[in-house]
């Protein structure tokens, strides 16, 4: 692996066991309070937190999704969901950054074969990362891949991988890499399709770049990645298509992260208001108070603030009880159960989308210009909320929605509802 900027290899850890949901959510609190102390200057600085990510996965989070026969607490998707959206609160890139790790677990969950399966569930438990490298910036929309597998023997075992990916968030922090890429001829046992590819991050001929940029997320590690003539072997390889090509809510238990995400970037920014209001701001000479609190017409507008992001926490939770059921699956039809789950998904995510970025507005509004001053940095919330929600367009999810309930359409089956 080639080094740039401030890439390193990750280090191999220990990590603790968490033995029910209840400790999982304590412990989320008792990082989230001390990731949010060093939030504002990472962001400042676009310091990666490498320290903090180790201190993620000793803790055991990281683990949470581990299914129960390889030893793990295998946490409902409603719990994941809870424990992220603790995270973002606090330091909204911290909480992104294993957002892939939690889905490509879920893909080997789905389908792939016990010896890969036992291999990764089993370097996860001892504090392993797996960050992904699915995204390319060349093709015509985001569904084009270029990145190629292509065999290098007659029997289908081996082959070397050439691309570029980009968007790649954690990859900087990563043991292992998720790849998407595509087999163009038969090879094996192997049909062509597109297929994810789980290597080393310091396998020969992977270099990592730390290049990405964007107004929010600064820390989160989603540049560049490049792979040339990277040897892989078909026990690394699992069909994408048996996770989202199926009735296996894939798509809906990865859209659900992204929900908690921008929850969590909600409440972690009207917390930081109502701190800044108690604490520094001033009330407008009109409201003949001393203090901000007192403010009749701030007052108001905390309680409507409140109203949205508790709204926005609640519809997180009953999206989350719905992939519950669907990954569960004891409830009904699969694909009942997995259209239910999308489109609470999707209501979820148009709520968040509507109240993340406008409360991270709004903390100005109340807070008066004082909280302009470029030393408070709380311009962060807003940067990351107006960053993280754009990763999917929220337009389509209203077509899904309406589609579902005009014209009784489930939502399509692609990874990304």
């Amino acid at each position: 692996m080639t080094a740039v900027g401030q890439v390193r290899p990750a280090t191999r850890i220990g990590a603790s066991r968490i033995t029910s949901g209840g400790e999982a959510l304590s412990v989320a609190r008792e990082l989230a309070a001390t990731f949010a102390a060093g939030a504002a200057e990472r962001d400042r600085d676009r310091r990666l937190p490498f320290a903090e990510i180790d201190r993620l996965s000793a803790s055991g989070l990281l683990a949470l999704t581990v299914p129960a026969r390889f030893g793990g607490l295998d946490v409902a998707p409603s719990v994941l969901a809870e424990v992220v959206s603790i995270l973002a609160a606090a330091d909204p890139s911290i909480a992104q950054i294993p957002h892939s790790h939690f889905v490509y677990l879920n893909l080997v969950r789905l389908s792939a074969g016990d010896a890969l399966a036992e291999r990764i569930f089993t370097d996860v438990l001892a504090g392993d990362r797996v960050a992904n490298a699915q995204s390319e910036r060349g093709g015509k929309t985001i569904a084009d891949i270029s990145t190629r597998l292509t065999p290098i023997d007659g029997d289908g075992g081996r082959f070397v991988l050439d691309g570029e990916k980009f968007y790649c968030t954690g990859s900087l922090f990563a043991h292992t890499l998720a790849v998407l890429a595509k087999l163009d001829v038969a090879a094996g046992d192997l049909a062509p399709g597109e297929y994810v590819a789980f290597i080393p991050a310091d396998a020969p001929g992977v270099e990592i770049i730390d290049d990405w940029d964007a107004v929010g997320q600064r820390t989160t590690g989603s540049g560049t990645v490049r792979f040339s003539g990277v040897g892989v072997t078909a026990a690394d390889l699992v069909a994408r298509a048996s996770a989202t090509s199926a009735p296996t809510a894939y798509g809906a238990y990865a859209q659900l992260l992204h929900v908690a995400i921008d929850v969590g970037i909600a409440r972690g920014a009207l917390t930081e208001a109502i701190e800044f209001v108690r604490t520094k701001a001033r009330p407008w000479f009109e409201a003949g108070v001393d203090r901000a609190v007192d403010d009749p017409l701030v007052v108001q507008r905390f309680g409507e603030l409140e109203v949205d992001v508790a709204t926005a926490e609640a519809m997180l939770v009953a999206a989350g009880r719905k992939v519950d059921e669907a990954v569960d699956g004891s409830a009904g039809a699969p694909h009942e159960l997995v259209a239910q789950a999308s489109i609470a998904v999707a209501r979820a995510k148009a709520v968040a989308d509507r109240v993340a970025t406008p409360v991270a507005s709004a903390l100005f509004e109340v807070s008066g210009t004082r909280s302009a001053a470029a030393g408070t940095r709380l311009d962060r919330y807003w940067r990351d909320a107006r960053t993280h929600t754009l990763h999917d367009p929220v337009r389509w999810k209203y077509q899904h929605i309406g589609r579902w309930l005009l014209r009784g359409e489930d939502p399509p089956l692609h990874g990304v509802i």
